[in-house]
């Protein structure tokens, strides 16, 4: 199931929001990659419910240039059907394909493929959902209920650890591993949970009550707060921006967010980024737990179906992909750290896509 048969589950209702603010102490972040500008962008393409065409787009910063579906190109097949997410650890790519039920294992830097990993049960599909990455292991929650832990040097699965229904994203804080629990196929009776696992015993030693039901996306900040984005049940829906405290595991506040349905909220320093219901860029300061700014965009750019977003920490470039219509090609916009769209051949930074370009992937050399 992509993007846009979830957002069909629920509707959403814009609730613009004013946090309250406090003082925050950073501390010793978890270890990440060196910060270095993108010089290349992979997009995932969703491409339409099964249909079977989910694709993978290649944008040269340098060059300019495209590759429509680099995939298909270095490998002469498809990625299958419904690409969900794609991140990038070390010299390879993993890219999870929701109803294939498959990782795609490739080389970063030329899309080239290594290794079609299945995931199933007992010929039943797990249908993986998100990927993070923790000490040469991959954790791939799956919509069975689990999150595999690959091994990625072997490229083999060690184990599933069970969690809570539909598990959608994840992140890494405090030396733990969080679950964001959707129960989302089930709309009568969706999940409000978040699994916490430990990372040395590969164990969920917990589930987090945050009381708003249907958590998806998920990210932390160096100050010791884990935020969950949950969008409930009810019409209209109102999201919620949960914070929980990674040393106590408890809820330290649930706001209402005017948060666009499944919107990524990218944590870049102290700032936030996340898509609005409306359709805009809002930055969000986690030092302050308040709204930075309303809308990061500032030379006037709209959308018409805004459907992923990146940041790059190096440059301050934030990318923001449109799914127009949900049934033809979409594009890729790139905005510098001022909010403007970069002019490239005076018609603006936009790239084509495939259909339904769900993530985005930066790729340094």
């Amino acid at each position: 199931m992509n993007k846009l048969q979830l957002k069909g589950l629920i509707a959403i209702a814009a609730f613009a929001t004013v946090l309250s603010s406090c003082r925050k102490d950073r501390v010793q972040p978890d270890p990440v990659d060196p910060i270095a500008p993108a010089n290349g962008i992979y997009i995932l393409n969703e491409g339409n419910f099964s249909r079977n065409n989910s694709s993978l787009t290649f944008f040269s910063i340098s060059s300019q240039t495209t590759i429509s579906d680099i995939f298909k190109t270095q490998n002469g097949r498809g990625l299958g059907d419904t690409g969900n997410d794609a991140k990038v650890y070390g010299s390879k790519m993993y890219i999870a394909v929701n109803v294939s039920s498959t990782i795609e294992v490739v080389d970063a830097k030329t899309a080239k493929a290594i290794k079609q990993i299945k995931l199933s049960n007992g010929g039943v599909d797990r249908q993986p959902r998100s990927i993070v990455f923790n000490k040469n292991k991959a954790f791939i929650s799956s919509y069975d209920g689990t999150v595999a832990v690959l091994d990625t040097a072997s490229l083999t699965v060690d184990k599933y650890i069970t969690v809570g229904r539909n598990p959608e994203e994840m992140v890494i804080s405090n030396g733990k591993l969080y679950v964001a629990n959707s129960g989302g196929l089930d709309y009568a009776n969706p999940d409000k949970t978040v699994s916490v696992i430990d990372l040395n015993t590969l164990t969920e030693t917990k589930k987090i009550d945050i009381t708003t039901t249907n958590p998806i996306n998920i990210a932390a900040d160096a100050y010791g707060d884990v935020y969950v984005l949950a969008y409930g049940t009810d019409y209209p829906s109102k999201p919620k921006l949960v914070i929980i405290d990674n040393k106590t595991d408890a809820v330290k506040a649930s706001n209402d967010i005017n948060a666009g349905y499944g919107t990524s909220f990218i944590v870049v320093g102290d700032d936030a980024y996340y898509i609005t219901n409306s359709g805009k860029v809002s930055v969000y300061s986690v030092k302050t737990e308040s709204i930075r700014k309303e809308n990061f965009i500032t030379d006037g750019t709209t959308f018409k179906a805004p459907y992923a977003l990146a940041v790059d920490a190096a440059t301050g470039q934030v990318y923001v992909t449109d799914a127009i219509d949900y049934s033809s090609n979409g594009r890729l916009y790139t905005f510098n750290s001022t909010g403007k769209n970069k002019d490239v051949n005076n018609k603006g930074y936009v790239t084509d896509t495939g259909i339904n370009p769900g993530t985005i992937v930066l790729l340094t050399k």
